[in-house]
């Protein structure tokens, strides 16, 4: 053995030399293998939607158009997460080096106000109705913007829009088999599909279920995309299909119009950009928390010799905590919607702030997050609508919002194409099945995303978390995000492309898919595959996945003063990743096992 000091110094040592090398040998130590492909690779959670992505790369397109035809093709095939009625966000690296972002995030409708989900009695309403269930928990669909407006100013040019969506035509209007995962996610939905009769008919097969190895059609759908092939992506905010979800709102006193439809557009943004041990960290910026908690974790980690703590020791569980709980309870402070609110994002990316944030870390002992106060202090963060004001101090650190989480019920997938363009894609529909309402003759089950909004002041979401003034209820606002898609870049080159679906935990299950590579130097499969832990501030608890932390080491965080809480399931996240060999310009894709159907398909 050697000794302690001589050990780190060995670690640090041996860090220098592979912390570069480590990505251009994916399969180094890997328990498993990474699929291999030396042209193009689409990592997704069903198999099917990579098949897709790898069929349009195969046409001549580019990593932008593959995405569009994976993200179609999971509207078919894994409703559960994604469907024409999502919202979400895209990052780009193109290979000539440009960044972008597309913000395709559901808006709140024209008819929404602040306190459109309190009773009489001044409390929120459960049941339909409500912001989680029924006609009136829907925002405005992004996701036909979103990837239109991707394709049109970044696709290849050598496929269509109608291309793209042939895959996911072909497998509505033919059918796909039903696998064993997606038969569980009907049967354990069986309560809120059922409530809504065209759900319960498409989605229940009217009550008959849907069982493993069954063809399923979806003629509906089919006939959706078959219009927005001829017609172009504007059909489906000012054709029959706008036309189909406005009088289905206005029957059933839904909060969507024809006009939410018709004015509702994307939004290009800047990627947030940020640097850990060499390799330059592109991400998301508001409105997602996402990008700015991630670098901000990164930033508090690098002054850390992490490699010698080891991938899985209390020591190393214990300084992650320390910093998650430091990024999220900033997150909680300061950040909001950029379009209503100013976000210090500066001030939080700093690195002198980052390492001064550390200076009260204790590796003997867990901080309080009760006791855990913001970094920059009581700053007002000015609200740009007159019914977002910011409340007094005392409400202001109860009730600021903790940035609207996604549950495990969003989906991602990444891709790179030979060329060297890449996209990092997270989008959702918020809960499982969404609001669980069909639009009859679509095929179409809308989100509820309005449940990412505040409702009321102090009152908890269907997430457990309390929702703040900063993000309220306004006509045209987009609800807040965990969504972390990030690509990590190597003197200009991508060398991974990761993202998750998880909410909160969705910050913390990038950060460790980064840290196991750099870090810990870990095959790319290996660090997906790798058990997680997270901690968001509040409520104080470290977790963990099931069967994934030793009794000794859950003796020593216990001393140190951590909360513990072992989560019932081993699926934290769906880190969907790609490492790519600078060397031999091999691309390895680690589909997470996490999900049964999930696959990485290249060529």
């Amino acid at each position: 053995m050697l000794p302690t000091r001589a050990a780190a110094s060995f670690a640090r040592q041996s860090l220098r030399l592979v912390s570069t090398a480590i990505l251009l040998s994916p399969a180094l130590r890997a328990q498993r293998t990474a699929v291999e492909a030396e042209h193009a690779i689409v990592t997704s959670v069903h198999f099917l939607a990579s098949e897709a992505g790898v069929e349009v790369l195969k046409k001549g397109g580019n990593a932008v158009d593959a995405a569009a035809a994976t993200a179609f093709t999971l509207a078919v095939v894994y409703p559960y997460a994604g469907t024409l009625g999502a919202g979400g966000f895209m990052l780009i690296h193109l290979a000539d080096g440009r960044d972008v972002v597309v913000d395709y995030r559901e808006t709140a409708p024209s008819a929404a106000s602040r306190d459109m989900y309190l009773g009489p009695d001044g409390n929120v309403i459960s049941g339909p109705g409500s912001s989680t269930l029924g006609w009136r928990a829907s925002g405005v669909p992004g996701m036909v913007a979103g990837f239109a407006l991707a394709q049109q100013r970044y696709g290849s040019g050598k496929v269509t829009w109608s291309d793209v969506i042939e895959p996911a035509r072909r497998l509505a209007a033919e059918g796909h088999r039903v696998t064993q995962y997606t038969a569980y996610l009907f049967q354990n939905s069986v309560d809120k599909l059922a409530q809504f009769s065209e759900s319960k008919r498409v989605f229940l097969a009217d009550g008959a279920m849907l069982k493993s190895g069954d063809l399923w059609r979806q003629p509906d759908l089919a006939a959706t995309l078959v219009r927005l092939q001829q017609e172009g992506p504007r059909e489906f905010y000012e054709g029959e299909t706008a036309r189909l979800i406005a009088d289905a709102m206005a029957k059933n006193s839904g909060t969507i119009a024809l006009a939410d439809l018709k004015t509702y557009r994307p939004v290009e943004r800047i990627p947030l950009r940020g640097s850990y041990r060499g390799f330059e960290i592109v991400s998301m910026p508001p409105p997602s928390s996402g990008g700015i908690a991630l670098l901000q974790m990164l930033g508090m980690l690098e002054p850390f010799d992490v490699a010698s703590l080891g991938p899985n020791s209390a020591a190393k569980y214990h300084l992650f905590t320390e910093t998650m709980r430091r990024a999220f309870r900033d997150r909680a402070e300061y950040l909001g919607d950029p379009d209503f609110v100013t976000i210090p994002v500066t001030d939080l990316l700093d690195r002198a702030y980052l390492k001064k944030r550390m200076t009260d870390f204790d590796p003997t002992r867990a901080t309080r997050s009760d006791q855990t106060a913001p970094g920059l202090g009581p700053i007002k963060v000015t609200a740009h609508t007159p019914d977002s004001a910011d409340p007094s101090r005392a409400q202001h650190v109860a009730l600021r919002a903790q940035l609207q989480n996604e549950s495990t019920e969003t989906t991602h997938f990444s891709i790179v194409d030979a060329a060297g363009n890449a996209v990092s894609n997270t989008y959702t529909l918020n809960g499982a099945f969404g609001s669980g309402v069909t639009i009859p003759g679509t095929g179409i089950m809308l989100n509820n995303e309005m449940d990412d909004f505040t409702s009321k002041l102090g009152v908890k979401n269907m997430f457990g978390l309390i929702q703040g003034p900063a993000n309220s209820i306004a006509p045209g606002k987009r609800p807040l995000s965990a969504m972390t898609p990030t690509i990590v870049l190597k003197n200009g080159a991508v060398v991974l492309v990761t993202g998750s679906p998880g909410g909160p935990t969705i910050i913390s299950t990038v950060l460790a898919i980064i840290t196991n590579i750099i870090d810990h130097s870990m095959a790319v499969q290996q660090a997906v595959d790798f058990p997680r832990f997270h901690h968001q501030w509040m409520p104080d608890e470290l977790t963990f996945d099931r069967h994934s932390m030793s009794p000794d080491t859950m003796k020593i965080l216990a001393n140190l003063g951590h909360n513990l809480k072992e989560r019932p399931t081993i699926i934290t996240g769906d880190g969907e990743t790609i490492a790519v060999d600078l060397k031999t310009k091999l691309l390895h894709g680690a589909a997470d096992p996490r999900k049964p159907d999930s696959k990485s398909v290249g060529y």
